[in-house]
């Protein structure tokens, strides 16, 4: 074949780098959005953040640069001002359309989250910083042991999970030591870790449940009511008392029921996870995007002002066109002042898209917060999609890592979105109202004889709800609550 030219008329999508822009800090987490507009601050030095007392995020920077009011700006510079308002008549369309059915373009982003700033917004702070290995290795530096000890009781912290339990024997110990102790006996490795076993948390590098237990159980005096009960119920019971059969357990041991609730009460005071009383997690927080709150009878919706830095245009930066720069400075300058007013204007439609997101949720589910998560109705990304007018790929950027704070705690927007289940009565009941039925028998139900999920099925069928055994299993899983068997327990 002959190459050739052709000429082909024919349409083709396409999007501009403001649409891009658009949609990508409307899918961004609080946190990231924050860290996004202060690399726009550093590198765009027509970019400034406003520090006025007004803090209602209204997109008005951009207005008063077109409208020159900046009072930043000195009285002689009014020449250069109107060059800079020139600069603003370049043609850009004042709304963005941000909803978009080009689902391949962005993906979710899964930053991580932020501090919150609301005064009302409870702050919850991690205990300590410190792991629990460099708390035990701390107190091995503290103790006095031998050069030969002070090397098996490293080997041994190494061996420690987060949980507190050695993860490998006193044999695998010695073998790691090397060739460097060949005279270290067995019996030297077991003396080290009882030692071990002292340090504070009390029972941390045990081998089992059952010695970690024993171990808290040896620090009581001996005078402690129902302490030697207790030591036989762990030592001769383990099993019976894992499978909380307790009917086994008076059986062979003689006791009272009433005096195995004394046993047990005792038990349930030891720290079966040592290793937890160290707290290393550091605390998370999120920032509200939006606010819910209640007002002469109305429930209101508000964007949270300080969740983001408010900007506006530098004007004597913009203005500097007018005195006499050169050809590359004053382009240097127009292309930063155009992306200054994207980036704002992009910022004001995120926030007008979650605002209208918002309310919309806080309409549907209206009932929630009114009553709370058992009057939570069935609602679907398509739901919204079709009371805002917007394209479904675009409420799931809007709903992704954004929360609300609501008189009822703060959530995720994701969460007010759950799938339906057909009542006998023709309705729809949302699986997020199902799971809190759920709790709310277990919560109530007698301890000493758990609800099974067949019986939990069968209660909701009597309130007009069908739902199968293995949904039930699969709610109760999801809430962390243990099955029946699991959950049985004399006090």
């Amino acid at each position: 074949m002959k190459p050739s030219l052709q000429l082909k008329l024919g349409q083709q999508l396409a999007m501009t780098p403001q649409l891009q822009q658009a949609i990508r800090l409307l899918q961004l987490s609080t946190l990231d959005l924050q860290q996004e507009i202060q690399e726009a601050l550093e590198a765009n030095p027509l970019l400034e953040q406003d520090d006025s007392s007004d803090n209602n995020i209204d997109g008005d920077s951009a207005q008063e640069f077109e409208n020159g009011d900046n009072a930043t700006v000195s009285a002689d510079s009014s020449d250069s001002l109107d060059s800079a308002e020139a600069l603003n008549q370049q043609e850009m369309p004042d709304d963005l359309p941000v909803d978009t059915t080009w689902d391949d373009v962005y993906s979710a982003n899964t930053g991580s989250t932020g501090i919150s700033l609301g005064d009302d917004i409870p702050v919850y702070q991690g205990e300590t910083t410190e792991t629990l290995h460099d708390y035990l290795v701390w107190q091995v530096q503290l103790t006095p042991f031998t050069e030969v000890d002070l090397a098996i009781a490293t080997a041994i912290i190494d061996a420690v999970d987060d949980k507190g339990y050695l993860t490998i024997s006193c044999e695998d110990i010695l073998d790691s030591l090397g060739a460097e102790d060949e005279e270290v006996e067995l019996d030297e490795v077991e003396a080290v870790l009882k030692r071990v076993q002292q340090f504070d948390p009390l029972g941390v590098a045990s081998r089992s449940l059952q010695e970690c237990l024993l171990i808290q159980l040896a620090a009581f005096a001996e005078d402690t009511p129902w302490l030697t009960e207790s030591r036989l119920v762990l030592r001769d019971h383990m099993n019976s008392l894992a499978n909380r059969d307790f009917r086994q357990i008076m059986k062979e041991t003689k006791l009272r029921e009433a005096d195995l609730k004394e046993v047990m009460r005792l038990i349930h005071s030891l720290e079966p996870r040592p290793g937890n009383l160290i707290v290393t997690n550091e605390a998370e927080y999120v920032i509200p995007d939006v606010s819910v709150f209640k007002d002469r009878g109305k429930w209101v919706v508000q964007i949270n002002p300080d969740s983001v830095p408010r900007l506006k245009v530098n004007q004597q930066y913009a203005a500097l066109t007018k005195n006499g720069c050169s050809a590359a400075d004053s382009q240097f300058i127009r292309s930063h002042l155009q992306d200054a007013k994207w980036l704002i204007k992009s910022l004001e439609s995120r926030n007008e898209t979650l605002l209208k997101v918002a309310r919309c949720i806080v309409e549907h589910q209206q009932n929630f917060f009114e009553y709370g998560e058992e009057a939570m109705k069935p609602m679907v990304l398509n739901d919204i999609a079709l009371a805002v007018d917007m394209h479904e790929s675009t409420i799931s950027r809007v709903t992704t890592q954004k929360y609300m704070h609501t008189p009822r705690g703060i959530f995720e927007l994701k969460y007010f979105f759950s799938s339906h289940v057909s009542t006998d009565n023709g309705g729809e009941c949302s699986s997020t109202a199902i799971r809190a039925l759920v709790k709310k028998l277990v919560a109530a139900e007698n301890p000493a004889k758990p609800l099974s999920d067949s019986k939990i099925a069968t209660l909701l069928a009597e309130q007009g709800i069908q739902v199968a055994r293995r949904t039930i299993a699969k709610y109760r899983e999801s809430l962390g609550i243990a099955p029946s068997n699991q959950r049985k327990r004399l006090i």
